[in-house]
């Protein structure tokens, strides 16, 4: 049985991606998956790295008990909007205080190489945008993309990473809206 945890980054229960999440869920569940979520608004946590990587803080219950449900976990879908080209700041505090040196990723003594801490997992990042995908990805270069899929789970070890753009939100249409949800939950079906 695939083990699944949907982490939600985007802080507005009534907005798209949550129906998103549900939908993925609902899929998942019927193909015979396990699924866990992460709802990271819901989450009580200093989204803040405030003393960088020179003095560890102590991780909140909530951000342990995610990290147990991300260490469970042989599939995380990732689930947020693009703001500004990146992901929502708290979404972005989520990843500063979880994925840290030693948890996530391990650098080696005197060396530039660092031991992958996440190898075995795959990811499934879904994000919506008020533009097309294809235009994100030519004239901008696919920001939080780069970031969540190359430069932090790659980076700790899961591979492959899957991405689905859903857009253009901003202006569409309930018909589109539920064609995309459709989309979403053929996803989890199919465990992807």
């Amino acid at each position: 049985m695939k083990k699944i945890v949907i982490i939600n980054g985007h802080p507005n229960k009534d907005s798209f991606n949550f129906g998103m999440a549900k939908a993925y869920k609902e899929g998942a569940l019927k193909a015979g998956a396990e699924v866990k979520e992460i709802t990271i608004a819901e989450l009580n946590f200093d989204p803040i790295l405030h003393f960088g990587y020179q003095k560890r803080m102590e991780l909140e219950p909530d951000l342990l008990k995610a990290w147990e449900m991300i260490q469970w976990a042989d599939h995380l879908v990732w689930i947020h909007p693009v703001w500004w080209g990146g992901l929502p700041a708290l979404m972005k505090g989520f990843l500063d205080r979880l994925f840290l040196p030693g948890i996530s990723y391990q650098y080696r003594e005197n060396s530039v190489w660092w031991d992958k801490l996440l190898k075995g997992k795959t990811a499934h990042i879904m994000t919506t945008l008020d533009q097309p995908g294809w235009y994100y990805w030519l004239f901008y270069g696919k920001p939080s993309v780069n970031q969540l899929k190359k430069s932090t789970l790659e980076f700790c070890g899961v591979k492959p990473v899957k991405v689905t753009y859903i857009g253009i939100v901003r202006n569409s249409t309930e018909v589109k809206r539920e064609q995309w949800l459709q989309k979403v939950k053929e996803l989890g079906r199919r465990l992807k």
